[in-house]
């Protein structure tokens, strides 16, 4: 199954009314979408204002062996800037609890914000007490300093580090969590290219008891050949399969590619299927900021155009 779409001649597409259910559905689900940033990209932006709106929810990625002040800088220039920043807390790169506080109050102090995203991290060995994000929770340090919203990981196409038995343990642990401490969680996911594989997760999930809201992982634009690294390195598992078919042919390679066809999917999955736990879209700018951003907002705004196979759909203005 395609989930990406490349650049398309306008004449193999059709241009639909506002009314058009499908294109409306689209509209809906990448409305109030969040992205994220790097501290090390931050140094490359000059103005997040020039590429998004005010208000916007930008997570602020914690890297292995990253400073903890620069995602407090980058966190800080983001509030200032208009955007709702959202620093990552990552489990295994915390050594102690101590140190978890004094950065939550360095932030607080700084910044001042109400929602985090808590994981494990990619790192393999834990620098001190930590190994996830539930070890974050039960410190109540979050309450503490005044954090009301926590996104936690979820991982429809499964973990290279964790069994699946594990997977849905955190999950169960994390809905638990939610209904005893009245804390408001939601499941922020790896990026994903197969919208089949995420709705049969997400199944799985609510027959499982999920309650959790679930913030959708979407590859924003990029090569195969850049998507194909980001993959290897986040450990996505079986939309790797797609992305190899894709790298078989050398002159798609370098094609940007936009993710149209799981946007499509995974909206027209939520409007029609009442038991749908996807709230929203999170992009992951993997071929940089600027152009996900540009082309998510044409989405939002409506301009794009339908391919009347139902392949997917094409932005019809300049995005840069």
């Amino acid at each position: 199954m395609n989930v990406f779409s490349s650049a398309a001649p306008a004449a193999t597409f059709s241009s639909l009314s506002e009314a058009d259910p499908m294109k409306q559905q689209i509209i809906d689900f990448m409305r109030d979408f969040s992205i994220e940033t790097t501290p090390g990209s931050a140094l490359k932006i000059p103005d997040y204002r020039e590429h998004l709106r005010p208000g916007a929810k930008v997570a602020v990625t914690f890297l292995p062996g990253s400073d903890f002040a620069d995602t407090i800088a980058t966190a800080k220039r983001l509030k200032e800037e208009g955007f709702q920043p959202l620093p990552h807390f990552a489990a295994r790169s915390i050594v102690s609890a101590a140190v978890m506080e004094e950065n939550l109050k360095k932030l607080q102090a700084e910044v001042g914000i109400d929602e985090v995203v808590a994981l494990g991290g990619a790192v393999d060995t834990p620098l001190g007490e930590f190994e996830s994000s539930m070890d974050l929770l039960e410190t109540g340090l979050f309450d503490k300093y005044g954090i009301r919203e926590i996104g936690v990981a979820g991982h429809p196409e499964g973990s290279p580090d964790i069994s699946p038995q594990g997977l849905r343990d955190a999950i169960t642990w994390k809905n638990a969590f939610a209904e005893r401490t009245g804390a408001k969680l939601y499941i922020a996911t790896q990026f994903c290219f197969e919208a089949a594989l995420i709705i049969a997760w997400d199944r799985a999930i609510q027959a499982e008891g999920n309650k959790l809201p679930i913030h959708i992982g979407a590859p924003g634009l990029a090569t195969i050949k850049t998507l194909i690294n980001h993959a290897k390195a986040c450990g996505v598992g079986p939309s790797m399969r797609f992305l190899t078919r894709q790298a078989m042919n050398v002159a798609k390679l370098m094609t940007v590619n936009a993710p149209d066809k799981l946007i499509m999917d995974l909206a027209q999955y939520r409007a029609e299927d009442p038991n749908c736990g996807i709230a929203k879209v999170h992009m992951y700018p993997l071929g940089g900021l600027k152009k996900s951003a540009a082309w998510s907002y044409a989405v939002v705004d409506g301009d794009f155009m339908m391919d009347p196979k139902g392949k997917g759909f094409k932005v019809t203005r300049d995005i840069g």
